[in-house]
């Protein structure tokens, strides 16, 4: 059950004069104000503090119900990954900014380092079992499983949430992060026209990256992160000292987001086209992440179970002599978000769970997609209608990872039909069930119909 982010808000809460949003940032005279929020617009989990809150106006709605006299205005900065941001933030040029978990800890580690601490304020999108990152190599690849990385070049962006769904699943499989492959540091474009051109073997990297290549034609997925069973997430930063002077604005971006996010689950579709539109990513893949039952879930509230895998990520950085000691704790805050929301709306997002997962398809010209209570039924859909179809979608049978139908690995196991993000994934299925076999996508809408 959805539960709407923004109830029983008030507008007293916000009624703070303010002169300027950060010492550093850029200034106000008085009665005008500029806030600085550097978004990644491609890293479409975090949507609901970056391209779609920024396509709504709800920022800029929610400063002005203010209603303080001053004039605020926003400078949206747009970047590939968190790592610029945190640059920008503890250089005091950017106030408010959003990046996935690992990127999250850098920042804390730089922002005290650098006398500038910084705060996690609320999570955007996340996934419970890590589903937000893929290990992906080319179409032709013959690299079948993880084992088959050990010595070949595998692109990512170091410090990333990618990269620790890298090093966590190579140690799962006894290959040094290290030593055990030849790790390419490279921004996700780089990385994958590296992929595409032969230069690496493998790419490890965030949404939207893994499903925009799959979706082209361009890779296929090697590694599911949701195998590792370990909750990844994006959330939002804060500067302390422009949160300690400027509560006011920080909660009315909370407040902005709670918006998003509502709309978001509301209109589903409709925020997928939006992103779209202002990333030049295609809908389909939109959707396959941020959907009613995409592989990413929404929602502001600092759950503990998010804040508890945020503190297992700091060893890996530390082995990576990316940061030190990280006070987790310390760097966590939630009083901005829970005075945002409200204290009701606020237990109502720690209670909130992730949708189910489900079959969804996507007729051309729909404005709401059709959901399915099996893989097979989809199919069977699909089979009839493929003419009219714009993307088919299914949840991985084991991690429950929401993967494009035609870009599966399938298994016949009887008269049912299972996908699978991967083929390793399908081939250990297959293994372990007599009789089971694992099939094209032609042929299992063939025996669907």
């Amino acid at each position: 059950m959805r539960h709407k982010a923004i109830a029983a808000l008030t507008t007293a809460a916000l009624a703070l004069p303010l002169t300027a949003c950060g010492a550093d940032t850029a200034a106000g005279d008085g009665s005008t104000v500029t806030v600085t929020v550097g978004y990644q617009s491609k890293t479409i989990n975090t949507v609901t503090a970056g391209t779609l809150l920024r396509s709504l106006g709800s920022f800029e709605k929610q400063l002005d119900a203010l209603g303080d006299g001053t004039t605020y205005k926003v400078d949206w900065q747009d970047y590939a990954t968190g790592a610029p941001i945190t640059a920008q933030m503890t250089a005091g040029k950017i106030d408010i900014g959003s990046m996935g978990d690992f990127p999250l800890l850098i920042n804390a580690a730089r922002g005290k380092q650098l006398g500038r601490p910084t705060h996690l304020v609320s999570v955007t999108g996340y996934n419970l079992r890590g589903g937000l990152n893929t290990i992906v190599t080319a179409p032709d690849s013959k690299l079948r499983s993880l084992s088959d990385l050990r010595g070949k070049k595998v692109s990512t962006s170091v410090g990333s949430a990618a990269d620790g769904t890298l090093v966590r699943a190579l140690q799962r499989a006894g290959i040094d992060p290290d030593k055990g492959i030849q790790k390419l540091n490279q921004q996700p474009a780089v990385g994958a026209s590296a992929l595409t051109a032969g230069s690496a073997d493998a790419l490890s990297q965030f949404v939207a990256w893994p499903g925009l290549l799959a979706y082209q034609g361009k890779a296929k997925a090697l590694y599911d992160g949701a195998e590792l069973n370990l909750p990844t997430f994006h959330g939002v930063t804060a500067r302390e000292d422009f949160a300690k002077k400027h509560p006011a604005v920080l909660e009315a971006f909370l407040k902005a987001q709670a918006e998003a996010t509502d709309y978001l689950h509301d209109h589903p579709v409709a925020a997928a086209e939006k992103v779209a539109k202002a990333t030049g990513l295609p809908a389909e893949v939109v959707y396959l992440y941020n959907g009613a039952h995409g592989t990413a879930t929404f929602g502001p509230a600092l759950q503990p179970r998010l804040v508890s895998a945020l503190k297992k990520d700091v060893a890996i950085l530390k082995s990576a002599k990316l940061v030190g000691d990280v006070d987790v704790d310390a760097f966590v805050d939630d009083r901005y978000v829970r005075r945002a929301l409200g204290p009701a709306a606020y237990a109502d997002q720690l209670a909130a769970a992730p949708p189910p997962a489900a079959s969804e398809a996507w007729p051309k010209g729909a404005a709401a997609t059709r959901t399915f209570d099996s893989p097979s039924a989809l199919l069977r859909y699909v089979a009839a209608h493929r003419s009219t179809l714009r993307a088919a979608y299914v949840p991985d049978t084991t991690t429950g990872t929401l993967w494009f139908a035609d870009r599966s690995v399938w298994v016949a196991d009887g008269d049912e039909l299972h996908p699978f993000v991967t083929q390793a994934a399908a081939r250990k299925y297959a293994a372990a069930h007599r009789g089971a076999r694992t099939l094209s996508y032609a042929a299992a809408l063939e025996q669907a119909s």
